[in-house]
């Protein structure tokens, strides 16, 4: 953003260099903001200004974590909240963030696992 305000300031300096000066001095004038600009963008890449402003670290993850890790399809488990269609579900010593198949199970029903995908677990 402070760039281009930079551009425009630069143009605006040469239009008013033609306007307000005869035309060999403004050629001389837009002559020297080039210069300027040029060694100002030259100064902008080399001298490591721009590495203040970077992006020094990535997001370590992705779809699958490992959450699901340990369950299978077929597995039973108790439903710890109503899944209306998402819920709570134990399976084993663990809970887990569930999907309903066919819409509201109550609390304390016994599910199974139907589906797995991408730490999505859909139940029934």
């Amino acid at each position: 953003m402070v760039g281009i305000i930079g551009i425009v300031v630069s143009i605006a300096g040469v239009i008013y260099a033609f306007s307000a000066f005869d035309v060999e001095l403004a050629f001389w004038i837009t002559g020297i903001a080039s210069i300027l600009n040029l060694i100002a963008v030259w100064y902008g890449f080399t001298s490591g200004v721009w590495n203040r402003f970077s992006l020094k670290s990535s997001l370590q993850g992705g779809a699958f974590d490992g959450r699901t890790v340990g369950l299978s399809v077929g597995m039973t488990g108790v439903a710890i909240s109503d899944i209306k269609p998402i819920g709570k579900a134990s399976f084993g010593e663990n809970s887990y963030e569930v999907k309903s198949e066919d819409g509201f199970i109550e609390v304390g029903k016994t599910i199974s696992i139907v589906k797995i995908e991408n730490n999505k677990i859909l139940v029934k």
